[in-house]
């Protein structure tokens, strides 16, 4: 099974994604993948980092310090950095998790071939996936995941948010 978690900005996939993991994890299932979360200085978005679910080891995905050519906006994507934490994490989780899980497809992520790469190839693993989808790419990237297998693509409402973590835990096994 293959879980792509979309919504708009705020809505709370991400809040989702991980109370989900959580889930999995209490059950003893072993989930491996990324994460990348926001960093604020002085309550201002800086940056995001990525960090790798199974060892917790963490770095730069991108911020507003980089000076790389490599840009979203006002931020510098930390290209090398991201594949050698990012991709390597993926990778690691098609080889030892149970479940593979990538928050987030997104903009930035998508400037690294190698991420573009492992996505597909953990999509095309048999291991159950939960991914969250920016919420412009969700309907192309959704086309191109259901042609790889069962997919099931949650839209993250306020309406729905509270009771997803559980059903989407059952879905991927827990």
């Amino acid at each position: 099974m293959k879980v792509i978690i979309t919504g708009r900005p705020g809505v709370g996939k991400t809040t989702v994604f991980m109370r989900t993991i959580e889930c999995l994890r209490r059950v003893g299932i072993r989930v491996g993948g990324i994460i990348c979360p926001e960093v604020r200085r002085g309550g201002v978005r800086v940056g995001f980092r990525v960090v790798d679910l199974l060892s917790g080891r963490e770095g730069w995905l991108a911020s507003v310090y980089s000076t790389s050519p490599v840009r979203v906006g006002k931020y510098g994507v930390h290209l090398e950095e991201f594949e050698e934490i990012g991709v390597g994490a993926i990778e690691r989780a098609i080889d030892e998790a149970d479940v593979i899980a990538v928050d987030e497809v997104g903009p930035m992520e998508l400037k690294s071939p190698k991420f573009r790469e492992a996505i597909k190839k953990a999509l095309s693993s048999e291991k159950p996936s939960v991914l969250v989808v920016h919420w412009r790419l969700q309907s192309s990237f959704a086309r191109e995941v259901a042609r790889r297998g069962e997919v099931k693509v949650v839209e993250v409402a306020p309406q729905n948010r509270e009771q997803l973590p559980a059903e989407l835990c059952k879905l991927l096994g827990g």
